[in-house]
Parts: C-alpha cells; structure tokens; sequence
C-alpha cells in the first residue's frame, strides 16, 4: 500500500496517562493509505495498544505490537486484511515475548491490541485483551469487540451477574494478550448485534460503514470510568476531537486511575467535500 497524508475518514486521537502518577504505557496509531498506483481506494488503519508488566516494559510492549502490525499494514502482507491481522498478531506476540526473555527487567510483558482497518467503506476489526472497538451509528452504540479477561468468561459462562463486576477482584485480570507463552491468535469476531452467534459475528468482517458512523478505538482507562451510553451521549454536537478530549476529560474527573487512549473514525456525509468542521451526529 501507498501512504498518503490524506484520510478518507475524519480522525481523531488523544492519549493521557491519567491521574495517578503512573507511567503511560498505552501506544496507538492511526495511517491512511492506498491500495496501490493502480487501484486507488483509500484505506485507513487505527490501533491502541495496552502495555502489560512494570519498570516501563509495558511501554516497550505496547509500542512493539502497534509498530509491529501497523507496519504489516503497510505492507500487506498476507493479502486479506484478516490475514494480515492472523500474521501480524502472532509475530507480534512472538517478539515481545522474546524480548521478555531476553531482559529479565522486561519478563512477563504483554500488550493488549485493538485494531480497526477501513478499507474504502468496509470495517474490518482485530482484538486481544480488553481494549475495546464500538461502532456509534446514529442513537445506538454497539461495542463490536469482546474482552479477554476472567470476568467476561465469568458474565458468559453465569458465575458472575453485571452487578458484581466493577468492583471485582478479578477485573482486570487478562485472560489473553500479545507476549503470552503461547503466541495470542486475533480474536476477529465483529458483533453488530448483541447476543450474535461467533459464527455470524466473524462473518460482520468486512460490513460496511455509512455515513454519520463513528468507529471509536479505547483502552480500558476509560471504559472503566465511562459508560457506553455516556460514550454515545459525548458525541453529538461535538467535532471528534473536541469528543475525544470530553472523554478523557470525564475518565481523568472520575479518578483516572489509569492511561486512557481513545480514537475515533468518523465517516463523513459527503467523501466528495470533507469539511473540517464535521460534527458526530
């Protein structure tokens, strides 16, 4: 693919390392392309990334798996874009982990990864961990991506009921991530509904997007601080970047306990005419 400097999408994307003091350890990216000289539909790819493990080896993690499969992105390789996630996953995952064993400093490092690629109008989505992809189509906000953790596998197996999650000693516990023993595989379900089979949800790859349609990429610093309902209710009226800053704004008011990192992809009414001004509807 060819990068170009011009996205066919409105972006937006802001980082903070929260209010406790900690290091931030989250990375992202977001690149606009095109396919080729030869074939020239627009293609933009956004992904945040998580880091796992202290004395700054979760930075070292998080900025290995965004600079790792953005650049296989780039590269395409392996054709399909759900290839190029199955590739650049594993490889990914299998460098962290050996850097991990390499640097004692750094053992036990890993990274959490939530990518979006948006090839002309078609989304197509990869995850591990508990970063998180939603889609806000007009009233309705669906989160598109499953977490990886203990209490997800808890809430669908019914151990657990949502009134016992947040405060949940297990809540943060990662059930999978990029730099585990075993390379992670990408989890490639897209669920446009709720309660979708995981057979119907794989086969959501490549569903297309339309105009007024926000693509929002997040870590978990602010969805645990920040409701979807109150995520959809940041948008309307605001330009992206003004609603990504709202949303750090109200994850670093409620304690900010962690990083947070949010990116939003907005599908503009007319691709013909982008206006800089574009507001979430």
């Amino acid at each position: 693919m060819i990068r170009t400097d011009h996205a066919h999408l409105y972006v937006a994307a802001q980082t903070h390392p929260g209010m406790s003091g900690k290091n931030n350890e989250d990375n992202f990216a977001v690149s606009a392309h095109v396919i080729s000289k030869a074939n020239p539909t627009p293609s933009v790819f956004a992904i945040v990334s998580d880091g796992i493990g202290g004395h700054r080896a979760g930075e070292v993690a998080s900025e290995l798996a965004v600079n790792l499969i953005s650049e296989a992105v780039e590269k395409r390789e392996g054709g399909h874009p759900l290839a190029v996630f199955q590739n650049s996953f594993y490889k990914a995952s299998e460098s962290i982990f050996k850097q991990a064993e390499e640097d004692s400093s750094r053992k036990g490092m890993g990274a959490t990864a939530a990518c979006a690629w948006v090839l002309g109008q078609q989304l197509y989505i990869a995850y591990v961990g508990d970063s998180r992809i939603y889609l806000i189509r007009g009233r309705r906000i669906q989160q598109l991506s499953r977490d990886h953790t203990w209490v997800q596998d808890a809430l669908e197996k019914g151990i657990l009921d949502r009134k016992g999650i947040k405060n949940h000693p297990n809540l943060h516990v990662i059930r999978r991530y990029l730099g585990s023993n075993e390379p992670a595989e990408p989890d490639l379900r897209l669920y446009m509904q709720s309660g979708e089979s995981d057979k119907h949800a794989r086969n959501n790859q490549g569903t297309a997007l339309v105009p007024g349609d926000v693509v929002l990429l997040c870590s978990d610093g602010l969805t645990d601080l920040v409701s979807d309902s109150e995520i959809h209710a940041m948008l309307p009226g605001r330009k992206l970047k003004d609603a990504a800053q709202a949303l750090i704004d109200l994850a670093c008011q409620r304690g900010g306990h962690d990083n947070i990192t949010v990116i939003l992809l907005g599908v503009p009414w007319n691709p013909a005419k982008m206006d800089p001004g574009w507001v979430a509807g």
